[in-house]
């Protein structure tokens, strides 16, 4: 006699956004589908409706929960914008490997070729990652091209160091912090070329 799994009655919506970013982020956008979604949930396919309109809407909500999620909840944190501008620098690289916010870069990347949407967003959180940082180093003395290096060699590293490196374990590029951190925040001597 087979048991049939009882289906929950309700998931948050987060649990939606959640599961079709686990989804996007290991077949692609094409794979988000409802049905699919609800299976993987174990709820029915009317949960979905109870949070979004349709399959666009949650579309749209995914691209913001990652904005939130992956990106805001860095360059709004209160804690960092009071802590002095290299220990903002070395917790921000601290947060990003031990929560994994880089997670989805390569699947939002993907996601926003074949989606307008999905590109104004993208372009919207890199500008916010650039801003921060750029922010950060400014106020440790930096300017010019040396500000301008500094900032994009940090969003471009620690954005997609993860995804690049993946055979380098987490433990080995979380005692690299702090050697990174010293050639981010050192003056370099001006260079005539």
């Amino acid at each position: 006699m087979k048991i049939q799994k009882k289906k929950k009655d309700r998931v948050s919506k987060a649990e939606w956004l959640e599961k079709a970013l686990d989804i996007l982020k290991e077949d692609g956008l094409e794979e988000i589908k409802i049905d699919r979604l609800a299976k993987e949930l174990e709820v029915s396919r009317s949960g979905f409706y109870w949070h979004f309109e349709n399959r666009q809407a949650l579309l749209r909500a995914m691209l913001q929960y990652w904005e939130e999620e992956f990106t805001a909840v860095v360059t709004t944190n209160s804690n960092l914008l009071k802590s002095n501008p290299k220990d903002r620098v070395y917790e921000t690289m601290k947060m990003i490997l031990e929560s994994n916010l880089t997670r989805m870069e390569l699947a939002m990347r993907v996601s926003a070729e074949k989606d307008p949407l999905a590109m104004e967003i993208l372009d919207r959180v890199y500008q916010k990652r650039l801003e921060f940082i750029r922010s950060t180093f400014a106020e440790l003395g930096f300017e010019g091209d040396d500000l301008e290096m500094r900032t994009h060699l940090f969003v471009c590293y620690h954005t997609w160091e993860g995804v690049t490196f993946q055979n380098i374990p987490k433990s080995k590029r979380a005692s690299w912090i702090k050697i990174q951190l010293e050639l981010l925040c050192s003056p370099t001597e001006s260079h005539t070329v």
